[in-house]
């Protein structure tokens, strides 16, 4: 099942269907840069070059489903998903931004240096834990399946330097993906929150909920 949208993906009845710059120095032309006794504005750097490590990826179950078995020729399916947590909510954040440079451009330059299809999540954007409505009418049903969200986090460090300014370190918390899975419990899911759902709705001894 696909219901795919910007950052989202979902998972289908047998499978899963789901920075840098220039090394350059710009000077400060009009923002309230800081003057030294000249009267010239520092200089800030802007267009450095980031180093990243640390990078990890991880898959965070935010709502589920209920336990469902279908009876055999049932093409149609629609259920709420509950929050699991419903005080949390979930922001991209950046630490350690070099002065002059907007987390948005930090968090652009690490899309870049992860090759992302679409954009990672935005200082501005946010993730609430609000119920939806998942819904299924593209083919048969039949036995146990098991329903739940994500949400696709990334954490990574970086170093930034810009022409003969000290290095900065940082921090970026954000996600690339957020979406709703829908597996029979005879598949295994790949990631962990998955996994976890299928533990939590399949019966045990279903291939999904085995975690062997």
């Amino acid at each position: 099942m696909h219901d795919s949208a910007r950052r989202s993906w979902a998972a289908g009845l047998v499978a899963l269907a789901f920075a840098a710059g220039a090394t350059a120095c710009t000077g400060d032309s009009g923002d309230g840069g800081i003057r030294d006794d000249g009267g010239a504005r520092a200089a800030s750097c802007t267009d450095g070059t980031y180093a990243w490590s640390g990078v990890r990826h991880r898959t965070k179950l935010t709502a589920l489903g209920e336990p469902v078995t279908f009876a055999k020729g049932t093409d149609s399916y629609e259920a709420p998903l509950e929050p699991l947590d419903a005080d949390t909510v979930h922001r991209p954040a950046v630490t350690g931004a070099p002065d002059g440079v907007a987390p948005a451009r930090v968090i652009k330059a690490l899309g870049t240096h992860l090759e992302v299809a679409e954009p990672l999540a935005g200082p501005s954007e946010e993730e609430r834990p609000e119920v939806s409505v998942f819904g299924w009418h593209a083919g048969e049903l039949e036995g146990a399946y098991y329903l739940w969200k994500q949400i696709g986090f990334v954490d990574a460090d970086f170093t930034y330097t810009c022409g003969e300014a000290e290095p900065v370190r940082g921090h970026v918390h954000t996600w690339e993906t957020v979406g709703k899975g829908f597996l029979p419990c005879a598949t295994p899911a790949d990631g962990a929150a998955g996994r976890a759902a299928a533990e939590k709705l399949c019966p045990a001894g279903s291939g999904a909920a085995r975690t062997g």
